[in-house]
């Protein structure tokens, strides 16, 4: 069964579906494009564009749906598409549609009644297919190779802002069509901001903490890899020892039915036994797929049950404000046969002299 059709056999109450989020436009029809309208009817579906993108749309679309050609007022397009499919009530993606958006969505249609349709394909894209978990697995290969050069690239002399143009450049020059984030590149004190912005400074000695992932054919991966510059402290080596057991034990906990709640408090049990209670203030990890950040989270309160086709991220932390931060994060998808980490790069603290 095709995306489209799995959608219209949801809890498909509505004549029709108009859908408008770029990602979700691709998802479904195959096609990635900047400027126009996918809609979805029980008899036959859309991808409706301008001439820009209407050759390239009528090679790469999937056979369901009908490519058709917008011109510079497509009320009486839509007009004749609603009375030909007896449209009355329609979806829209509420969850990525403005009040302004809503608005111009209710005069192109007309007379027909908006319903929201409450996410309904990001519901579909928790489970990943075959093709897509491949394209994800791609993704993280071209990562993982971008790891490997960079600890060849690394010097005292080089910038924070350096060694993440450098991921971000090999990424782009061995297939990713971008980077599925900003990415974060901080070392010595600053590492123990999470989300660190790479600044135009050279590296402290200490940890650097590197936390990058391709985008290719439409899909993200995620890694974060910590490496210290010059000899760690032991100190230094109890805060990595411990992210790591951390990780380890949540990777072993991973099973199909656990929820990302129960997840996350394997790995939190771990990092504040050992003494670091409120030092590790985000989630145990969340889905990836189209977005870098998507269902299911694994976190306190998160009580969706991991499932075959998800792909999660596993990455405890250990922040010890104005000193230093470790983090360590691999992707984990759910098979039939169980969980299985697609990331093969080492955890094993790696020293840069």
């Amino acid at each position: 069964m095709n995306r489209k059709d799995k959608l219209l056999a949801m809890d498909f109450q509505a004549d029709a579906m108009i859908v408008t989020h770029k990602k979700n436009q691709y998802y479904l029809t195959g096609f990635d494009f900047d400027d126009g309208y996918v809609l979805i009817t029980r008899e036959e579906s859309y991808l409706i564009t301008d001439f820009r993108y209407i050759e390239a749309a009528k090679a790469e679309t999937n056979p369901e749906f009908t490519v058709v050609m917008m011109e510079d007022d497509p009320q009486e397009l839509f007009h004749e598409l609603v009375l030909k499919h007896r449209i009355r009530t329609i979806y829209y993606e509420d969850a990525h549609v403005s009040v302004m958006d809503k608005d111009a969505l209710q005069c192109l249609l007309g007379d027909v009644t908006l319903i929201r349709s409450s996410s309904m394909i990001e519901s579909l894209r928790i489970r990943k297919d075959s093709d897509e978990i491949d394209r994800i697995v791609t993704a993280q290969r071209i990562a993982e190779q971008a790891f490997d050069h960079i600890l060849g690239f690394i010097t005292p002399d080089k910038t924070e802002l350096e060694i993440a143009l450098e991921l971000e450049f090999y990424m782009r020059s061995h297939g990713a069509k971008a980077t599925s984030f900003d990415t974060i590149a901080v070392s010595g004190s600053a590492s123990s901001r999470p989300h660190g912005v790479p600044r135009p400074v050279k590296l402290e000695k200490g940890f650097l903490t590197m936390d990058f992932g391709a985008l290719y054919k439409g899909y993200c991966s995620d890694m974060t890899r910590t490496v210290c510059l010059g000899k760690p402290t032991d100190e230094m080596r109890r805060v990595y020892d411990t992210v790591l057991e951390a990780q380890l034990a949540a990777l072993d906990a991973y099973a199909i039915g656990k929820t990302g709640e129960e997840l996350d408090a394997v790995a939190r049990k771990v990092i504040y036994d050992a003494g670091y209670e409120g030092c590790f203030g985000h989630g145990l990890g969340h889905g990836v797929g189209m977005d870098i950040h998507e269902a299911p989270r694994l976190k306190s309160g998160h009580v969706i049950p991991m499932d075959v086709g998800m792909v999660v991220t596993c990455e405890p932390g250990i922040y010890l404000e104005g000193k230093f931060g470790v983090r360590i994060e691999d992707m984990v998808v759910f098979t039939e046969s169980g969980p299985k980490n697609i990331t093969r790069s080492s955890k094993q603290l790696i020293v840069i002299d």
